[in-house]
């Protein structure tokens, strides 16, 4: 019943604090309590040196330790990985997969009534062929060693996905293109089919990376980070996120980052107030892997979630206030970082689930 009232309570920030930002800057919450949310495209502030090059400085420095570690680092000793068969569900998949890219990015005619749909059979086929590259150098993966767990993620990631859909209401980081015109009805099932993939496909990719210990070697054991104080601190957490959440509403050409970053600390605190150890808590170890090794994998996602989007019929733009230059398909360049504080929400979200990272390393590799 305790952790019930705690989901109930996070939940009741997550989507009411955003509201009380406008009700507290003197709008109305009417047109964003329309389902299912849609956003339009909005002109926002231009591009601004200052903001892009002290944005680019924040998350070099929040990133650049962790990537000079692991660059620096002696090459780890570790043990050798299961080398098998690629499976042939793998291959299966993977001709799915290059059929529905071919579909995805041509106009034939005779496909017009299909071209809509293309968008979520990439990504199933994505999702079986991490799996797949997954299985063939572990002997495991997340669809063979917990399916019941995996399968799940295909719901919890539909809604998981259209909270941020929610969320873009109030920054209008990113619209849509390509739709005709749908109804209500029409519009959320269309759009919960790829949503379902979100985090499937962020498992899948972040157990095949978790089968290269080089790409977190050094991270298993360094630099402790222990709190003193963790429930002072997620109750600070807790108050700095839903302020994050509400401020989005009022000021939202300038805290549009909190978007990804409120709904983590929000997760985070509560999860911590109900005494539950998360991924978060392994730095108090020394262990960054599962952070560093999340934000990658969602990174990792997010570069074919951009590249499959580009020639996609139906698409998403993004229109991002200050920084919105040197584009990479259709996201700008440091939009990409918000996959980092992404890729740790869904961690926490998996490992909520039941989905949890297996560590690749051993106490050798970090020495």
């Amino acid at each position: 019943m305790k952790h019930l009232a705690g989901w109930i309570g996070g939940a009741a920030l997550l989507l009411g604090m955003p509201l009380l930002g406008i009700w507290l800057a003197g709008g109305s919450i009417a047109p964003y309590l329309k389902m299912p949310p849609r956003t339009d495209f909005v002109s926002h502030s231009p591009f601004s040196w200052p903001a892009f090059c002290g944005l680019a400085f924040l998350i070099v420095a929040a990133m650049g330790p962790f990537v000079w570690r692991i660059v620096t680092f002696g090459p780890a000793t570790v043990k050798k990985p299961i080398i098998s068969h690629f499976p042939w569900w793998g291959w299966l998949a993977l001709s799915f997969g290059a059929v529905a890219w071919v579909l995805a990015w041509s106009r034939f005619p005779w496909f017009v009534p299909f071209q809509p749909y293309t968008f979520t059979p990439l990504w199933v086929a994505y999702i079986i062929v991490m799996n797949a590259l997954a299985y063939r150098r572990t002997g495991r993966s997340p669809l063979t060693q917990s399916p019941g767990s995996f399968l799940v993620l295909f719901p919890i990631s539909a809604g998981f996905w259209w909270f941020f859909e929610y969320l873009n209401r109030f920054v209008q980081n990113w619209h849509y293109i390509g739709i005709a015109p749908l109804t209500a009805e029409e519009y959320v099932l269309r759009a919960t089919l790829p949503f379902a993939t979100v985090l499937p496909a962020f498992v899948a990719t972040r157990a095949w990376l978790a089968s290269f210990p080089r790409l977190t070697s050094g991270l298993v054991y360094w630099r402790p980070c222990l709190v003193q104080h963790p429930r002072r601190l997620a109750w600070v957490g807790l108050t700095l996120a839903a302020g994050g959440l509400a401020g989005i509403s009022i000021w939202p050409e300038f805290l549009f980052p909190l978007l990804w970053i409120s709904p983590l600390m929000v997760i985070a605190s509560i999860r911590a107030l109900q005494g539950i150890s998360t991924l978060l808590n392994a730095p108090g170890h020394g262990n960054w892997q599962p952070l560093f090794l999340a934000a990658l994998s969602a990174l990792v996602c997010g570069c074919f979630w951009e590249m499959w989007n580009f020639y996609s019929l139906e698409k998403w733009i993004y229109t991002v206030p200050f920084v919105d230059r040197f584009r990479l398909f259709e996201m700008p360049l440091l939009g990409f970082a918000g996959y980092l504080p992404f890729g740790l929400e869904c961690a926490l979200i998996a490992e909520w689930v039941g989905v949890r990272q297996e560590h690749s390393g051993s106490k050798e590799e970090s020495r």
